[in-house]
C-alpha cells in the first residue's frame, strides 16, 4: 500500500505539472484555442492547430471543473476552444463536418475523411454543459453524436464526399476505432444527458457487440484493427494483420466501464482476456514498454513507427491495469500497474520542464529535437490517465 501512496502523490504532482505547461505555453491569447505542435520546452514550432486537440483541449478543461472544482485558469482554457471551434472548425458548406487542421487564425487547412474531430467536439461540449448547464451546449453535442452514427452506419451520404480509404468494390471492411470510440463517447453523452439514456445504451450494447463479433478473435488471442465486413481475418496483407496493442489496451478500459455499469462480470473476464492477450503480442521484453504496432502472424510491420514507444498506449495501459486491479484484487494486474508507471517516470517524464516525451525510440530515448506536443498530442491522454489514476488511487489508499 505504502508503493501505491508514493504513485498517487507522483500522479497528484504530475498532474498539476502538466496542466501548467498547457495553460503557460499552449493556449492562443490572440485568436482563441490551443496550439499543440510544441518542443520540449513549451516553445511553438507550428502554429497549425489540430481540430482535434481543440475539442480534446476544452473537454480536458472543462472535466478538471467538474472534478476538482472551479479554477478561472481551466474554465476559461475550456471556453477558449470551444468558441474556437464553433467559429473556425465547422464546414458549414458540407453539412457541419468538420476539419483536421485550420491554421492559427481559424482558416480551413485539412478535411479529412475519418469523424473523429465530431467526436472530440461532442465530449467537449457534452462535458461543458455538464460544468455550466448550457443547452446549447448539449444540442452541439447531440447533433454531433448522431452524425456520427449515421455516418458509420451509412445512414447519410457523407457530405464532403471524401470516400472510404480504399475502393469498397475491392475492398471493403471494419475500423476498431468506431466503435470503440463511440462506446467512450456514448459514456460521456450518457452522464451529460440523462434524459436520453435508452438511446445510449441500446448505441453501447451494439459497439460492445460489434467489438466482440467483428474485432476480438478469442481463439487466436487476438483483437484487430482492421477486418473484413462479416469480420473476417484478412491475413493476406500487412493492414488486415495489424494489432495496435495500445488501441486494444484501451478499448478495454471503456469495456471494463461498460461492464461495471453493467454488472456483467462475463464481459469483464472477457475483456480482462483481450487485456492479457494485448500485453503479451505488445510489450517489448528487451527494452519494456509497449510497441506501436505488431503483425499478429510476426511478419513485417508495415508502419515505419511500428517500434517506437508512444505516450498514449502507456497512459491507457496505466488506466486499464490499475482499473483491472481495483476491481478484481489481482496482484498480476498491480504488478502491470506499478511496471508500467516506472518505465513511465523513467522515459516519458520530464520533470525539469513537465509534461511528457510523445514520442520515444524503441529503446526508450526520446526522438531528437524532443516533442511535447503535435497534431496528435495535446493535453488529453496524460491528463485524462492522471485525472482517473488520482481517482483510483484515493479509492484503493483510502483518501
Amino acid at each position: 500500500m505504502e508503493g501505491l501512496r508514493q504513485v498517487s502523490a507522483w500522479v497528484k504532482g504530475e498532474l498539476e505539472r502538466t496542466l501548467s505547461f498547457w495553460l503557460d505555453h499552449g493556449m492562443d491569447p490572440v485568436h482563441g484555442g490551443v496550439y499543440t505542435c510544441l518542443d520540449r520546452e513549451g516553445k511553438v514550432y507550428s502554429t497549425d492547430k489540430s481540430v482535434w486537440m481543440q475539442g480534446r483541449c476544452a473537454f480536458t478543461f472543462a472535466h478538471l471543473c467538474n472534478r476538482y472544482g472551479q479554477r478561472p485558469a481551466w474554465r476559461e482554457a475550456a471556453e477558449s476552444c470551444l468558441h474556437f471551434m464553433e467559429a473556425h472548425c465547422l464546414n458549414r458548406d458540407k453539412g457541419g463536418r468538420m476539419y483536421f487542421t485550420v491554421t492559427a487564425e481559424g482558416l480551413p487547412l485539412r478535411q479529412r475523411r475519418y469523424n473523429f474531430s465530431e467526436g472530440f467536439y461532442a465530449m467537449a461540449n457534452a462535458e461543458y454543459h455538464l460544468l455550466t448547464g448550457s443547452q446549447a451546449h448539449l444540442e452541439r453535442a447531440r447533433w454531433a453524436y448522431e452524425l456520427i452514427w449515421q455516418l458509420n452506419h451509412g445512414l447519410v451520404a457523407d457530405p464532403v464526399g471524401l470516400g472510404p480509404k480504399t475502393i469498397p468494390t475491392t475492398r471493403a471492411g471494419r475500423a476498431l476505432a468506431d466503435p470503440m470510440i463511440y462506446l467512450n463517447l456514448t459514456a460521456i453523452l450518457r452522464r451529460a444527458d440523462p434524459d436520453r439514456q435508452a438511446l445510449y445504451d441500446g448505441r453501447a450494447a451494439a459497439c460492445v457487440q460489434d467489438i466482440f463479433t467483428y474485432h476480438r478473435k478469442e481463439d487466436l488471442g487476438l483483437t484487430l484493427e482492421s477486418v473484413g465486413l462479416e469480420g473476417q481475418f484478412e491475413s493476406a496483407y500487412t493492414a488486415g494483420r495489424m494489432v495496435n496493442p495500445g488501441h486494444v489496451i484501451e478499448c478495454c478500459w471503456f469495456l471494463m466501464e461498460e461492464a461495471n455499469r453493467l454488472g456483467d462480470k462475463a464481459l469483464y473476464e472477457r475483456t480482462l482476456a483481450m487485456l492479457d492477450d494485448a500485453l503479451a503480442m505488445g510489450w517489448d521484453d528487451q527494452y519494456g514498454g509497449l510497441l506501436y504496432f505488431v503483425d499478429a502472424l510476426g511478419h513485417p510491420p508495415e508502419a515505419y513507427e511500428h517500434d517506437m514507444k508512444l505516450w498514449w498506449p502507456h497512459n491507457e495501459l496505466a488506466i486499464a491495469s490499475l482499473m483491472a486491479y481495483r476491481d478484481t484484487g489481482r496482484q498480476k494486474y498491480l504488478d502491470w500497474f506499478l511496471k508500467t508507471i516506472a518505465y513511465c517516470q523513467r522515459h516519458f517524464a520530464d520533470p525539469e520542464y513537465g509534461e511528457w516525451y510523445g514520442y520515444l525510440r524503441r529503446d526508450g530515448q526520446p526522438t531528437l529535437p524532443a516533442a511535447k506536443g503535435s497534431t496528435f498530442k495535446g493535453p488529453f491522454h496524460l491528463p485524462r490517465m492522471l485525472i482517473l489514476l488520482d481517482g483510483m488511487l484515493d479509492e484503493l489508499t483510502g483518501r
